[in-house]
């Protein structure tokens, strides 16, 4: 794939090292000093990313194509703010809920913005906000959580292969196949990812 669509990726996704702090889930929680993680150490935890426009989606050549070459063929849309999510407060803990799925999680932020918690090879907490314009793949198996930041909105896609299976799997479900393909693939091999977001 042409990687003219990954110029400035870094204003649109960016991670850090996270901070042990209880207070609230949707504020930064940077260590001090901050701790930031280059996008190629992401990758390297199996993380695919890409920044896309999100004012012309429905028009995106770019978007288009990462549909085809990965096999995205269910797209839905959703808005995660007070106003238009039921029970608000709690989806969003229970979005915070750490857990896997047994197939990829693809999110592309069309407005607002998030965050996305995956840990390192050494179980570290690695925060991933992701603003308007970015795009995420989180591989099956990789624990990870999601809350909202605190401006509490975000219109997200929804992408999956075939129809969508949201079920979450909170830890520890280290004995599913998803999980022992990830742990294998990812950890035990440094981070060895086959494919790649070009």
């Amino acid at each position: 794939m042409e990687t003219e669509f990954q110029d400035g990726k870094e204003e649109v996704i960016q991670g850090w090292y996270m901070d042990d702090s209880e207070e609230d889930q949707r504020l930064p929680h940077h260590r001090e000093p901050k701790e930031f993680i280059p996008l190629d150490k992401l990758s390297e935890l199996g993380v695919i990313s890409w920044r896309l426009n999100a004012d012309d989606w429905e028009k995106d050549e770019n978007l288009k194509k990462i549909r085809e070459a990965r096999g995205y063929s269910y797209v839905d849309i959703c808005d995660v703010c007070p106003e238009k999510l039921p029970n608000y407060e709690a989806k969003l803990k229970n979005f915070f809920e750490e857990h896997l799925h047994t197939d990829e999680e693809i999110r592309y932020c069309l407005e607002g913005s998030g965050y996305f918690d995956v840990r390192d090879q050494n179980e570290q907490w690695i925060r991933i906000a992701v603003k308007k314009g970015g795009m995420i793949v989180l591989p099956a198996g990789m624990y990870h959580r999601f809350t909202l930041d605190s401006d509490n909105y975000i219109k997200a896609m929804r992408l999956f292969v075939g129809e969508p299976v949201w079920t979450p799997y909170n830890r520890p479900h280290d004995h599913l196949p998803a999980r022992k393909e990830y742990v294998d693939k990812i950890i035990n091999r440094g981070g060895n990812q086959t494919v790649e977001a070009r």
